[in-house]
């Protein structure tokens, strides 16, 4: 079974779908997602092969709620 923690090289996760938000723009400026066992791994699209934090589905449904709410915009301005 593939090892799977924080850091470990984006390219090196066998069989992942990587999935890039519809609002990335055309410098690939943007994060992208992928399904990694019971697990989410994301990674900058700028350097696809770099590391990859990875997280529980729970950690990050609880990241989209927050985002979703507006809780980071501050952030981004």
């Amino acid at each position: 079974m593939q090892e799977v923690h924080n850091g470990v090289g984006a390219g090196t996760l066998v069989g992942a779908q990587w999935v890039k938000a519809t609002a990335s723009d055309g410098r690939d400026d943007c994060v992208e997602l992928a399904a990694v066992g019971e697990s989410v791994a994301m990674r900058n699209s700028r350097h696809p092969g770099g590391p990859a934090l990875i997280f529980t589905k729970s950690e990050l449904a609880a990241f989209i709620d927050g985002a979703s709410k507006g809780e980071f915009n501050v952030m981004i301005v």
